[in-house]
C-alpha cells in the first residue's frame, strides 16, 4: 500500500470532518451533533490506517492524541477511565530512571578519566558547558516566567495535585536532601537527585582506582546502560497507549484547554531557543574571534540532521568534520564534542526548565525561585549523558517531578507535542557543542584561521579520546 494512496484520502477526510465541525459549531448549518461527530471519527480511523502504513512512533503518538482528545470530547466520562493506561506507562517509565542515571552517569565520569591526561583542555571545556548550560536555564526558566504557558489548565479542577507550599522546609532540610543515607530507600523513592550524588561521588572513586579494578565496574556500567537504553526503547512502545489515556482524561476532565497551553509552550521553547542562540551563542563566538560566515556554513548540514532526525547522534560525524574543515585541530574535536555531547546539552537544559516549570504551572502551583531552581538544576545533572533514546529527556522530567511531589499528568500534555519539541532542541544541542569546540580552540590557542585544508574521513581513528558511546543526547 503506497503511503500516498493512504495519506491523500485521510488529510481530505480530516479536513471534511474539520469543516462540518466548525459550521455546526458557528451555526452556519444546521447539522445534528451525530453529523460531524461520526465525520470527525470516519476521518480519525483514515489516519489510524495513515499510521499503520507509515509504522512511525512518533507519529503514532500524534494520532493516539488525536483519538484521546476526541474520546475525552465526545465520552467525557468513559474517557476518564482511560487514566489507567498512563498510570501504566508512568510506572513502566519509573522503573528505567534509577539504572539508566547512574550507569550513564558512571560512565560519563570515570569513562572519562583520561581527562588527566588532556589536563587543562578539559577543565577549560567543563567550565564552558557549565557556564553555557547555566544560561541556557536561566533563559528557560525567565521565558515560561514570562509566557506562564501553564497558568490556567488547572482551573477545572485536579483532585490528585499535591503542592508544595504545604512542605515547609529549612535550608538545612533542602541541603540534607540531597545527600542519600541509604541508596535503596533513594531509588524505591524515587529521589533521583540522590541517585545522581551517589552515582557521581562512585565514579569519581572508580575513576581514582587501578585499571585492573577500574575496568570490570566500567564494562558493567556500560552493558548496564545499553541495555537500559533497549529497555526505555521497548517502554517507549507503551507511549502512544499512555499519551491517548491521558490526553482523553485530560480532555474528559478539563476539555480542549491544556492543548491550547500545549500549543503556547511550544512557541515558548521556539522563541526562547532562538533568544539563547542570539543572546548567549552569537556573543561567545564573536568574543572567541571565531569566522561566523565560514561557521555558519560548516554548521548548516549536521544542524540540519539533527533538526530533521531529532537526533544529535546522526549528526556527530558530520559534526566533527565541519569542525576540522574551519581549522580546528582534530584532538581538540575529537575529546570536546563527544564530551559535549554528555556535558553540555544546552538544547535539552532549556527545555527542561520549561517543562519543569510548565508542570507546576498546570497543576497551580506556584514555586518560588529556589524550589524552581533545585528542580532545574536536578534536572540538569539527571539529563547527563541520558540521551540515546528518543524522548529520553521526558523520562527524566517524569521521574524528577514525581519525586518533587508534583502530579505527571501535564507531562503526557509535554508529550503530544514533544516530537516538535525534540527537533528544536537537538539542533541546538548540535550548535553549541560544534561552537564549544571553535571556543576551546580559540581558547587553546590552536584555532587554524584562514585554514583551507581538507578534513580527513575517518574521524574516529586512535586519537579520538573521549568515548562516542557517550554522544547519546536529546
Amino acid at each position: 500500500m503506497k503511503l500516498t494512496r493512504v495519506a491523500v484520502p485521510a488529510i481530505a477526510l480530516l479536513l471534511l470532518a474539520a469543516l462540518l465541525t466548525a459550521l455546526s459549531h458557528y451555526g452556519v448549518v444546521a447539522l445534528p451533533p451525530a453529523v460531524p461527530m461520526a465525520a470527525r471519527w470516519i476521518a480519525l480511523l483514515a489516519i489510524v490506517v495513515w499510521a499503520s502504513a507509515r509504522r512511525s512512533l512518533t507519529f503514532w503518538i500524534v494520532v493516539s492524541m488525536l483519538v484521546g482528545a476526541e474520546a475525552g470530547a465526545d465520552f467525557p466520562q468513559a474517557a476518564q477511565n482511560l487514566k489507567v493506561l498512563s498510570d501504566v506507562f508512568l510506572r513502566l517509565v519509573k522503573t528505567i530512571i534509577a539504572p539508566l542515571v547512574f550507569a550513564t552517569l558512571v560512565v560519563g565520569i570515570a569513562g572519562h578519566s583520561d581527562l588527566k591526561k588532556v589536563g587543562r583542555m578539559g577543565v577549560k571545556a567543563l567550565i564552558y558547558f557549565e557556564v553555557v548550560t547555566t544560561f541556557a536555564l536561566f533563559i528557560g526558566l525567565a521565558a515560561i516566567n514570562l509566557t506562564r504557558a501553564g497558568v490556567g489548565i488547572s482551573q477545572a479542577g485536579n483532585a490528585e495535585t499535591e503542592t508544595l507550599q504545604t512542605v515547609k522546609q529549612t535550608t538545612a532540610d533542602i541541603i540534607l536532601h540531597i545527600f542519600p543515607e541509604n541508596i535503596a530507600k533513594s531509588v524505591a523513592e524515587g529521589q533521583v537527585l540522590q541517585v545522581v550524588v551517589f552515582a557521581i561521588i562512585f565514579a569519581i572513586g572508580l575513576a581514582m582506582v587501578k585499571e585492573q579494578h577500574r575496568k570490570p565496574i566500567l564494562e558493567w556500567s556500560e552493558s548496564l546502560s545499553e541495555v537500559m537504553f533497549k529497555f526505555t526503547n521497548v517502554v517507549m512502545f507503551f507511549a502512544p497507549l499512555g499519551v491517548g489515556g491521558a490526553i482523553a482524561y485530560t480532555v474528559g476532565k478539563m476539555g480542549f484547554a491544556p492543548l491550547l497551553n500545549a500549543l503556547q509552550l511550544l512557541l515558548t521553547l521556539y522563541a526562547a531557543l532562538i533568544a539563547f542562540v542570539v543572546l548567549i551563542l552569537l556573543p561567545m563566538a564573536l568574543i572567541a574571534r571565531i569566522p561566523l560566515k565560514r561557521f555558519v556554513q560548516a554548521i548548516a548540514e549536521p544542524v540540519s540532521i539533527a533538526f530533521a532526525t531529532t537526533s544529535s547522534e546522526a549528526a556527530l560525524p558530520r559534526a566533527m568534520e565541519a569542525m576540522e574543515s574551519i581549522g580546528v585541530p582534530r584532538r581538540v574535536v575529537a575529546f570536546v564534542m563527544p564530551t559535549g555531547y554528555s556535558f553540555n546539552l544546552d538544547g535539552t537544559t532549556l527545555y527542561l526548565s520549561l517543562a519543569a516549570v510548565f508542570v507546576a504551572q498546570a497543576a497551580g502551583i506556584e514555586l518560588t525561585l529556589g524550589q524552581q531552581l533545585v528542580m532545574v538544576f536536578t534536572l540538569m545533572l539527571t539529563s547527563k549523558g541520558v540521551a540515546g533514546v528518543p524522548r529520553a529527556s521526558l523520562v527524566i522530567l517524569l521521574a524528577t517531578v514525581a519525586s518533587f511531589n508534583l502530579p505527571s499528568w501535564p507531562v503526557f500534555i509535554i508529550l503530544g507535542i514533544d516530537a516538535l519539541m525534540d527537533m528544536a532542541r537537538t539542533a541546538v544541542n548540535v550548535m553549541g557543542n560544534c561552537l564549544a569546540t571553535a571556543v576551546i580552540a580559540r581558547w587553546e590557542g590552536e584555532f587554524v584561521d584562514n585554514y583551507q585544508g581538507e578534513p580527513v574521513d575517518d574521524l574516529f581513528e586512535e586519537e579520538t579520546t573521549a568515548p562516542v558511546a557517550a554522544t547519546r543526547n536529546h
